[in-house]
């Protein structure tokens, strides 16, 4: 598709950029595209560029590329942005989200996307994610707006809001969980499931689930199995570590379904998930993560300095450029999930909303699949979170100190109530050059 215009927003981010750009290289779909590489931290988009032009000369590939730290420049003619920017230093931030509220009570699990260390997240970095909106929407408003920045769905929620014509997705890789989990579970292959996957992002569970080959519900077998299985898994060295699973268990048990993430992210929206989550495992998770990233971060850098930066553009397991891919070609293929507007496809959880789930995807774009009502009485846990979702979304867009209180009163992740206004005065204070409420 040689006129086809795809920016990554955020392209400094390296393990993100490069991944990125790696699977539009290999797309016979996208070959002859132009790639723009836009971030607002000149050092890092440069690696970036040096990274994927060396691709391009080293494979002799049909892509043209550009690089600019002009955002406005980058979005000319563009057909789909991607984005995933973060207001850094993103880790010293998250200490913050995470110690300020237990200094006050909060029982939050892990503070990046729910409770309020999410919400003060959310304030950080929806207002920089709107800027960009508003100028896809003045340069290119006929643009796809692919996110994966969180919190995943304040953000498009927000974005909803304020640009309702925009078309946007937002897209998050919660569910490889179930894709190493259930085959175990089950002793079926994966390919061989039919799932039905929704909820909020972060917050989402297998519904519906057959066997491709007998027709079989499988849910039951989900539940039979998979607390037995879990309850082994939740003492095991990848549940220690990287997949803690004692509140998925506890979900599992009693509400009958398979949470598709860990206790790091569905623990985040709930007030007693702390009492029943593998909480060692949440911190190994986080200390483990953001080990990661640290040394990751500087192996990338030193192969591109040593001239070897074209062996790190490779393709990713993310989802934007087949999503691309099916929109140009009109491919009719089914996504097993997406972030998307609710607008009647879980039809007892409120029109606005953004929900996550299987969409199908061709050339008038992404469309939701419905998935009905959403079960009960696990619904109930949506809709606590999809309240505070709304306040919080209100404090941002009107900048409203009213609506943050309101907010952290609907949260069951701060219980102390007496001591909202003295949480937000010392957040407010640490964060005053990112976050202003009247």
């Amino acid at each position: 598709m040689g006129s086809t215009k795809i920016v990554i927003i955020g392209a400094g981010s390296l393990q993100f950029g490069l991944g990125t750009c790696g699977s539009i290289f290999n797309s016979k779909v996208l070959e002859g595209a132009t790639v723009s590489l836009h971030d607002i931290n000149a050092e890092n988009l440069e690696y970036a560029r040096i990274a994927c032009q060396t691709k391009i000369d080293n494979d002799n590939l049909n892509f043209n590329l550009e690089s600019t730290t002009d955002r406005k420049e980058s979005l000319k003619d563009a057909n789909f942005i991607i984005s995933t920017i973060e207001v850094g230093p993103r880790f010293d931030w998250w200490e913050i989200d995470k110690r300020i509220p237990r200094k006050y009570g909060s029982p939050q699990v892990f503070g990046e996307n729910g409770g309020p260390g999410g919400m003060f997240h959310a304030m950080r970095v929806v207002p920089p994610i709107l800027d960009i909106c508003e100028d896809i929407n003045k340069i290119c408003p006929d643009a796809t707006f692919i996110n994966y920045s969180n919190p995943m769905h304040r953000i498009l929620l927000s974005v909803k809001r304020k640009f309702p014509n925009l078309k946007t997705v937002g897209l998050c890789h919660e569910i490889a969980l179930a894709e190493h989990l259930l085959p175990k579970i089950l002793k079926v292959p994966f390919e061989k499931m039919d799932l039905w996957c929704g909820g909020l992002n972060h917050m989402g569970a297998i519904i519906k689930a057959r066997h491709k080959d007998t027709n079989e519900d499988l849910i039951p077998e989900i539940h039979r199995r998979g607390v037995k299985f879990l309850r082994r898994w939740r003492w095991s060295i990848p549940s220690r570590l990287l997949q803690p699973v004692g509140l998925i268990l506890n979900i599992l048990e009693d509400f009958g379904f398979l949470p598709y993430t860990n206790d790091s992210h569905y623990g985040e929206y709930i007030g007693w998930a702390k009492d029943v989550s593998n909480m060692r495992g949440v911190r190994n998770f986080y200390n483990i993560y953001r080990l990661y990233i640290k040394i990751s971060g500087i192996q990338i850098r030193n192969k591109i300095r040593r001239n070897k930066g074209h062996k790190l553009v490779k393709p990713d397991h993310e989802r934007a450029i087949p999503i691309i891919e099916g929109i140009l070609s009109d491919s009719n293929h089914q996504e097993i999930s997406v972030n998307l507007p609710n607008e009647g496809i879980i039809t007892n959880l409120p029109e606005d909303l953004v929900i996550e789930c299987p969409a199908i995807i061709n050339k008038t774009g992404v469309q939701g699949i419905p998935l009905g009502e959403y079960p009960e009485p696990l619904v109930e846990l949506l809709r606590d979170e999809a309240t505070v979702q709304d306040l919080v979304v209100k404090a941002i867009l009107n900048n409203s100190r009213d609506y943050a209180v309101q907010a952290l009163q609907a949260d069951s992740n701060f219980p102390r109530k007496h001591l909202i206004d003295s949480f937000l005065d010392e957040m407010l204070e640490l964060q005053k050059d990112w976050v202003k409420l009247k």
